[in-house]
């Protein structure tokens, strides 16, 4: 039996210009009616996330890595990570332990995290973690659980695009949130007091701060 580890895949392997996704991924973008706006990204930033995470640009996921800093999607409600950049709080590969001699974030065994929200929430892709690996699972700051959305990657960008992100944080919101959130710097969310997950808790009602980011991914990998 040979157990001799596989070899890295070459960044040269990963950019796959003749099936490459952005074509794809930017055309269904450009036609969403969630407003959307994407984050450029450095070109050797792009390649070190890329070969970090082994991922070809043939899926959704390599061609957000490479060809993007992040993408901030319903006012910057929601920020999808890429590569980093200047408002964006990390990248997919410091968010996930993946520059491992400087690690920026606590990463979460198991589980890819490609995304945070206003409202402390988090999204990630199960690795490993729950069975229906594959799926993208939410960080819910009303439960401080992580439950299944059900979508894969590919479904999440189009669910980003176009879903109905209104009704989905509907008790999370509040009557010109857009105002605060738009305040925000790239690395801070929303606190809410009285926390989402108390009874006395909601998007209206509850006074709300804005917080690092980091501080509030120390309740999701409790």
């Amino acid at each position: 039996m040979d157990n001799t580890p596989a070899r890295p895949i070459t960044i040269e392997e990963l950019i796959d210009t003749a099936n490459d996704s952005w074509a794809e991924l930017s055309e269904m973008l450009k036609n969403s009616t969630n407003a959307c706006r994407i984050i450029p990204a450095e070109l050797d930033a792009a390649k070190e996330t890329l070969y970090a995470l082994q991922v070809s640009t043939r899926s959704y996921l390599g061609s957000v890595a490479y060809r993007t800093g992040g993408i901030l999607f319903d006012e910057g409600w929601i920020t999808l990570l890429g590569a980093g950049g200047a408002e964006i709080c990390g990248s997919l590969a410091s968010w996930n332990g993946l520059h491992k001699n400087d690690p920026e974030f606590a990463p979460l065994e198991g589980m890819l995290v490609v995304a945070y929200d206003a409202a402390g929430g988090f999204f990630a892709l199960n690795t490993g973690r729950y069975e229906d690996a594959g799926r993208i699972y939410y960080f819910a700051p009303d439960t401080l659980e992580w439950e299944s959305t059900e979508l894969a990657y590919s479904g999440f960008m189009a669910w980003l695009g176009s879903g109905d992100l209104e009704q989905f944080y509907q008790t999370f919101r509040w009557k010109g949130w857009q105002e605060q959130v738009r305040q925000l710097e790239a690395d801070q969310v929303l606190s809410y007091y009285p926390p989402l997950w108390s009874a006395e808790g909601d998007g209206e009602s509850s006074s709300k701060r804005a917080i690092p980011v980091k501080e509030a991914w120390l309740a999701a990998v409790k």
